[in-house]
């Protein structure tokens, strides 16, 4: 399936990034980003509890619990966000100057071991077509499914010749 070229205002590194690859190009103000989000819910689940009392608190059990709840979607929903974050500067939908650099350092890395770029992966290639045709953009559609690529494949959308240009190639073959 060709490819279909996208105009975005920075440059495009991955238009289906690995799920493990987005976690490592998290920013610091990604993680800030969880945190916050993590503090802000049961801190918001406080707030409304001295607005207006349901009496909640004065059954612990019933307390700790929405409390363990609050924390859990808190952090949920913060590392999806921080995720789609992360997704938006693969795309070239962000700033992504520091990803392009660390992709190029990356994978020409790879290429210079003679390593596949994307890595090994054990599918066909039809499987690895539809693997990449499901999970390209899937970050956009968080509310709805929270879905991740977690498949190796060589459908990313972009040119990988970059990451070979001035490689010996007699040195690769040996």
């Amino acid at each position: 399936m060709p490819e279909v070229a996208v105009e975005t205002p920075y440059p495009i590194i991955d238009t289906d990034p690995h799920f493990f690859r987005v976690i490592r190009y998290f920013r610091l103000e990604d993680y800030a980003l969880i945190a916050a989000g993590t503090a802000a819910f049961p801190g918001a689940m406080h707030l409304m509890e001295y607005i207006h009392p349901t009496g909640s608190r004065l059954n612990p059990g019933l307390w700790r619990n929405a409390m363990r709840s609050s924390i859990f979607f808190g952090a949920v929903g913060s590392f999806l966000l921080a995720y789609q974050n992360s997704s938006f500067r693969f795309w070239g939908w962000r700033e992504n100057e520091r990803e392009v650099k660390k992709d190029f350092v990356e994978l020409r890395q790879r290429a210079a071991e003679g390593k596949p770029l994307y890595g090994n992966s054990n599918m066909n290639e039809y499987s690895q077509r539809v693997a990449a045709q499901n999970s390209r953009y899937s970050a956009l559609k968080f509310s709805a499914v929270p879905f991740f690529n977690f498949a190796n494949h060589n459908y990313h959308g972009v040119d990988t010749a970059k990451y070979y240009e001035g490689l010996d190639q007699n040195k690769n073959l040996e």
